[in-house]
């Protein structure tokens, strides 16, 4: 095997996941965590890409495992997000992706103490840079909150 002298930062995939409510106003699905860092706090579904996926894998993986659901999503890639200090575990750069599904319901899973919906007005405080993840996908699907 090669080795590579020069560190490497992890990389991670999110999603914002969507979905229109009885009143057609957008809800999105977010977890509690369950771990440090951040731990009881509120974030996207995501986490660290196996050796062996895609980031799109790796963005459908952790959401069934974090949240239950494993509704056939068509992925749109929001972008990368790569603030230096952006995770405190180290060097990280996230790629996001946003998905519009019918709500399904949701539990928490893995390293995820519970998934709950929020209205996009009322979103709690987000863990890491969730919060301009999530502004990006507003921007993107042209909402307000």
């Amino acid at each position: 095997m090669y080795s590579y002298q020069y560190p490497r930062p992890a990389l991670t995939a999110d999603s914002v996941i969507l979905a229109p409510d009885a009143e057609g106003e957008y809800r999105v699905l977010l977890v509690r965590r369950g771990n440090d860092p951040f731990k009881g706090m509120w974030a996207l579904p995501g986490g660290f890409m196996d050796m062996d996926e895609t980031l799109e894998q790796c963005a459908r993986r952790e959401l069934k495992e974090e949240t239950g659901v494993d509704a056939p999503v068509r992925f749109e890639e929001l972008g990368s997000f790569s603030t230096v200090d952006r995770d405190p575990r180290g060097r990280t750069v996230t790629v996001a992706f946003l998905a519009v599904i019918p709500m399904a319901e949701a539990r928490g899973g893995d390293d995820a103490a519970d998934a709950q919906w929020f209205p996009l007005n009322a979103l709690p405080p987000l863990a890491f840079d969730h919060e301009e993840i999530m502004q990006r996908a507003i921007d993107r699907m042209g909402l307000s909150q």
